[in-house]
């Protein structure tokens, strides 16, 4: 199935490795052009590297209050139109609402949240000729996680923002929608495997409770992202789209 996405133009957060990273490839491969951000220069240039005339990357933090207008800027400038965005950032430290700080909270607050509504805003002010933005969210939105305090906390909200959005923006021409991933094996998840006991017996006893017995590609994510953010899913708007193996059990 063609997706639609030659000569599109997408600004991917996150962009430099991990589940943006894998979407963005993807966004390439059907021939998108994208703008990657993250907060480190060496692994964005190494991303854009594998296709220096498809791609940019511009450095930030999801929290910079400027970032949205930098993005928009390069999409601007290097290909002159913008189509829409993945709204991705690293996940929030793991622990215990008993154990999780103040400035801790605040924190993921900033980039977590308040940056992913202002990207959305932002972003949605420039689709004028309709578009398609995708939160990168979390299965915390429909179940929480063991000790994943903050994602419990931050995530259900940001997925009712996205379904207000869909609302507001619809008639607009501009579809919003949430991706939910389960484990999926990216760096962030080898990371939180690293702080169990044992992360061999870890991973194996996860596998174990997916249905399809095993962690996702982030292959088989940015597939998934890809399609949503594209105009083959010209009628997707609103949804929360798990992508984890089976795992949720809610409806």
């Amino acid at each position: 199935m063609d997706l639609g996405l030659a000569d599109r133009v997408y600004l991917v957060t996150g962009g430099a490795r991990g589940l943006g990273r894998a979407t963005a490839d993807v966004l390439v491969a059907e021939g998108a052009r994208v703008v990657l951000s993250g907060r480190t220069e060496a692994t964005l240039a190494e991303a854009v590297g594998a296709f220096p005339d498809q791609a940019a990357y511009v450095v930030g933090d999801n929290a910079e209050t400027d970032l949205p207008a930098r993005l928009i800027a390069t999409a601007r400038e290097r290909w002159g139109r913008l189509d829409g965005a993945l709204i991705s950032v690293g996940g929030p430290p793991a622990g215990t609402v008993a154990s999780i700080s103040d400035e801790q909270w605040t924190t993921a607050f900033g980039s977590v949240f308040l940056g992913g509504v202002r990207l959305a805003r932002e972003v949605a002010a420039e689709l004028t000729g309709g578009g398609s933005i995708a939160f990168v969210l979390s299965t915390s939105v429909k179940a929480p996680l063991n000790e994943m305090a903050i994602s419990n906390g931050l995530r259900p909200g940001l997925a009712m923002i996205a379904k207000q959005l869909a609302d507001e923006l619809g008639p607009h021409g501009i579809r919003v929608n949430g991706l939910l991933p389960g484990r999926v094996g990216t760096e962030r998840v080898a990371e939180l495997d690293a702080l169990q006991a044992d992360p061999v017996v870890a991973k194996v006893g996860a596998a174990r409770s997916i249905p399809l017995r095993r962690d996702g590609e982030p292959s088989e994510f940015g597939r998934a992202a890809a399609f949503l953010l594209s105009p083959a899913a010209s009628f997707v708007s609103g949804a929360m789209l798990p992508v984890d193996g089976g795992v949720m059990r809610a409806l």
